[in-house]
């Protein structure tokens, strides 16, 4: 079964609907590998601050049918199906990996080109899987984010609880 990384975020009713998203993960998969939780400023357009996290999941549920699941949970949960890519978000589940695939797959990209330009995604994978690789560049996650501009994108951890979890830990991340 190949490891999955997926980006969480939200914007509207942050709180709740990172949870929703978690909850709905772990009914799906089981045992989630959570990253802590990271607040970033929107992006390409004026709009109130995300949430950002990575989990980890395994899985073998094939790409596009997972896909599809992660946009049918979206659309249960307030995304209009024709939301353009800079907007406000409810909820915004993206693949980020699936194993080592790389390439255009089935209308996913693999890996997502976001995970080496943006700091809400690559910040909080970098924390959860400091020691895995890059599936396309074949660096670690830390190493990616030790070059990263940290300064063009601020991005800060923030407290975080689900399932009587702390997902970031009082004194910040590592």
């Amino acid at each position: 079964m190949p490891r999955i990384y997926l980006g969480i975020g939200s914007n509207i009713e942050r709180e709740r609907h990172v949870a929703i998203a978690l909850d709905a993960l772990a009914d799906r998969f089981g045992e989630l590998a959570v990253s802590p939780v990271y607040e970033a400023p929107a992006l390409g357009f004026a709009g109130d601050p995300f949430l950002n996290l990575v989990v980890g999941v395994d899985g073998d549920l094939p790409l596009r049918a997972l896909a599809d699941d992660l946009r049918a949970l979206e659309r249960a949960h307030g995304r209009p199906p024709n939301a353009t890519r800079n907007s406000p978000r409810r909820l915004d589940i993206d693949i980020l990996t699936y194993g080592d695939r790389v390439g255009t797959e089935e209308g996913v990209e693999l890996p997502r080109g976001e995970i080496l330009t943006s700091a809400f995604v690559l910040r909080p994978l970098a924390a959860l899987a400091p020691d895995d690789r890059h599936p396309a560049c074949g660096e670690t996650y830390a190493a990616l984010w030790a070059r990263f501009d940290q300064a063009a994108q601020p991005i800060r951890a923030v407290p975080f609880g689900w399932r009587g979890r702390e997902l970031t830990p009082a004194e910040g991340c590592p």
